[in-house]
């Protein structure tokens, strides 16, 4: 059984908020599910490390987007979310600072909406190709996203699509607890039918198959599951 897929969610942060509603309405009509927020204050607020993709503008009342961006960049739960800057500054050392960052993109003020969409795609196309074919790993728990494949302590677990791509979802999130109703939202497509319940048996099961590293799935009682570590 595979896993539905989802529309990406883009935070848009950029104080013009005409501009904020074309970009939404923009990318919601491409197929994504966009947000935005007016400051990197208003945007601290929220839970960034659900985001796909971040476009921030760089000149924001209070926090700049370039700092906002170091923050990003220096926790761990949001370190790996691509951010392209939206800016009117289009000198060669504010692009180069940008980038400098981690930014994945850079684009100058004005723009027509077409370049945004290409460029957030070829973004996310890059970042999901990255995922992909990295390695998950956690001490002597590994997960090879290419080989499709887990091993504990070098030792091939045999865990189901559905366990394996549980397990993956969780080490992608490591440290933000996952409801069991987004788990059921992201792990199974949205015709099937699938209690609360069905997540706690592959939790116990992938638990029983990773041995000596189960105690890293923990269960917030009433609110779900995370990977601690």
């Amino acid at each position: 059984m595979y896993p539905a897929v989802k529309q990406k969610k883009i935070l848009v942060i950029d104080d013009e908020r005409d501009l904020c509603d074309i970009l939404l309405y923009n990318l919601n009509a491409d197929g994504h599910a966009a947000t935005a927020c007016h400051s990197s204050e208003e945007a601290m607020k929220l839970d960034i490390a659900s985001f796909d993709l971040l476009l921030l503008d760089v000149m924001l009342p209070g926090m700049s987007g370039f700092e906002l961006a170091e923050q990003l960049k220096a926790d761990r739960l949001t370190a790996a979310i691509p951010i392209i800057f939206l800016t009117a500054k289009d000198k060669e050392e504010d692009t180069l600072k940008g980038f400098g960052i981690g930014a994945d993109d850079y684009i100058t003020k004005p723009f027509s909406t077409r370049e945004v969409l290409a460029r957030v795609k070829a973004v996310l196309s890059r970042s999901r190709t990255e995922e992909a074919t990295k390695k998950l790993v956690y001490k002597g728990l590994t997960i090879d996203q290419r080989q499709k494949s887990v091993t504990v302590d070098g030792t091939t677990a045999e865990l189901t699509k559905t366990e394996y791509e549980l397990l993956r979802l969780l080490m992608t999130n490591r440290g933000r607890v996952l409801s069991r109703q987004e788990l059921i939202e992201r792990m199974w497509p949205g015709d099937v039918v699938v209690t609360h319940r069905a997540v706690d048996v592959n939790i116990t099961r992938i638990r029983k198959k990773i041995g000596p590293y189960s105690s890293c799935i923990v269960s917030r009682q009433g609110f779900g599951y995370l990977f601690e570590g």
